[in-house]
């Protein structure tokens, strides 16, 4: 059996869960989500806590961890939410947002324009962009998708970075 999986996950204060079978739900401040878990994973709620527990198989044994991880990612969602940060760089790079759509001027020829998904809320302060939501895994993949569009490079440092990244700098050709 998987060491983290063995362990209950609190239930954090304001959040209501139902656990059936392989579905669980949660509704809390930051908002509501349902998560299908791994075939042969299960969780149930008992004394304030999550716990998860497999069927006799490898294959499940092997799932034991991540359905933990993701019963305890999916808590902390909608108690806390998740939030990552991105930095532009360089000159005339600007964002600005207006509704559901974030418009980047990355040097391009022509703006980007990105569709926020739903459940997610795109801020824009100076040149930092911050995205916010209750799905881990969709923050991260908005974060991941505004990075694309112009990812760091090593040179000048211009592009799209996480405020946590560093850029390993190279140096650039030089005369004889």
């Amino acid at each position: 059996m998987s060491r983290i999986g063995k362990k209950p996950v609190p239930i954090p204060n304001g959040v209501t869960v139902q656990a059936a079978g392989g579905k669980v739900r949660a509704k809390g401040p930051k908002g509501e989500l349902s998560l299908a878990l791994p075939e042969g994973v299960e969780a149930a709620v008992e004394k304030g806590q999550v716990c998860v527990t497999v069927a006799g198989t490898a294959q499940s044994g092997s799932l034991h961890g991540l359905g933990r991880s993701l019963v305890s990612n999916l808590l902390t969602g909608v108690a806390q939410g998740y939030v990552k940060e991105l930095q532009l760089e360089g000159v005339g790079f600007r964002a600005s947002v207006q509704g559901t759509t974030l418009t980047m001027a990355l040097g391009y020829s022509h703006p980007i324009v990105f569709a926020v998904p739903a459940g997610i809320q795109v801020t824009v302060k100076d040149t930092k962009i911050t995205v916010a939501g209750a799905d881990k895994y969709m923050v991260g993949d908005t974060a991941a998708r505004i990075r694309s569009f112009y990812p760091p490079e090593p040179y000048k440092g211009k592009g799209v970075r996480y405020t946590d990244e560093h850029i390993r700098r190279k140096t650039g050709k030089t005369v004889a």
